[in-house]
């Protein structure tokens, strides 16, 4: 008797399951109406802490993305190939979830600021891609 294989299994989609689910979750937490937010101490305004919150929220998104190409079977090309279009989808990403507060969420806005730290997110995130695995980059 032959042995079924399990559909999927090993598929790379699983990989990539923590990053879509912190997609989700990002896409959640900017969805959140304005009057619903926590309020925030003025020291905190001041600093923009909420920037440094954007930057923190998208730079692990773009690497949720980018971690499962070191598994994979790809040549230090393809794989810089895969991470700018994930770093500049994080970038659209960003840009788009901007549109979405302005246009959608009751009590938010678009910042320009949001979007220039949700692309800097991206942009760290490749940065630390590329210290932390630079070996798998040069094959």
């Amino acid at each position: 008797m032959k042995d079924k294989q399990v559909p999927y299994a090993g598929s790379p989609i699983i990989k990539f399951i923590p990053g879509i689910a912190w997609f989700f979750l990002v896409l959640t937490l900017c969805c959140i109406p304005g009057f619903d937010l926590p309020k925030v101490d003025n020291w905190l305004i001041e600093i923009n802490f909420d920037k440094l919150v954007h930057v923190g929220l998208f730079a692990v998104l773009a690497y949720l993305f980018m971690y499962p190409l070191v598994k994979m079977n790809l040549s230090g090309k393809e794989r810089w190939y895969y991470i700018i279009k994930i770093t500049i989808a994080t970038i659209v990403w960003g840009f788009t979830v901007e549109l979405i507060q302005k246009f959608f969420i009751p009590g938010r806005s678009f910042t320009l600021g949001d979007c220039i730290a949700d692309g800097l997110g991206g942009i760290i995130a490749v940065l630390f891609y590329k210290k932390r695995f630079s070996e798998t980059l040069k094959s």
